[in-house]
């Protein structure tokens, strides 16, 4: 038997997929169907590979479910305040690129912009400690970066924490309603937003003197 006949006989070489194209791949049956759709042998047929490819790069489905957490971390917190970081601009253009990317940024992934993978991690951390606690510490990160920012615009810390609330509670409850809106009139909004969050308004209700409810009127 020749060498070039054997050579003719031979599989088709299957296409080399890296580590990173499985959590991709993760990350948008994540947005599409949930957490719980994500299963080896599915997502090797979606990326045209066999399921034993999968234990290439990872040792199982948790070791692929936590790299999906720590990449949509990555994309969806950490690289957005590392690209807002270089912008070399006061503080108030970085806050209002801030905004912008938290409801733009969709290029890197579908799904991130529009809520469907913030909206499936957060029903997944119902019943999952773990991801809840992954969750809490992402609000933080983003809430303590937005009140940084308020700060070096100039606002104190009582007013500073409060308009970073108001802007990412507002954020969240956007993505979790799943609010469907065009990107122009999106941006529009998030820049009226912005506007307002950072009016040189000092806020005159304080604990001491804020109005209390009359019974009477209920």
């Amino acid at each position: 038997m020749s060498i070039r006949w054997r050579m003719g006989k031979q599989k088709p070489t299957e296409k080399k997929l890296d580590r990173y194209d499985w959590i991709k791949e993760g990350l948008v049956v994540l947005a599409e169907s949930g957490m719980e759709a994500i299963r080896v042998e599915p997502l090797a047929k979606r990326i045209n590979v066999t399921k034993g490819s999968f234990y290439w790069h990872f040792k199982d489905r948790n070791d692929l479910l936590n790299a999906i957490l720590a990449e949509w971390v990555q994309l969806d917190t950490n690289s957005i305040i590392e690209r807002v970081n270089q912008i070399d601009a006061p503080p108030k253009t970085k806050l209002l690129k801030l905004f912008e990317l938290a409801v733009t940024d969709n290029e890197l992934m579908p799904g991130l912009a529009d809520g469907r993978i913030e909206r499936a991690i957060r029903a997944w951390a119902t019943n999952d400690q773990k991801v809840a606690d992954l969750i809490a510490q992402v609000d933080q990160k983003r809430l303590d970066y937005t009140k940084a920012l308020f700060l070096e615009i100039g606002f104190a810390e009582a007013e500073a924490l409060a308009r970073a609330r108001l802007a990412y509670y507002s954020l969240i409850g956007e993505l979790t309603i799943g609010v469907q809106v065009n990107e122009g009139d999106r941006l529009a909004e998030i820049r009226r937003q912005h506007a307002i969050l950072t009016a040189s308004i000092k806020a005159e209700v304080t604990v001491e003197n804020a109005p209390t409810l009359d019974k009477n009127t209920i």
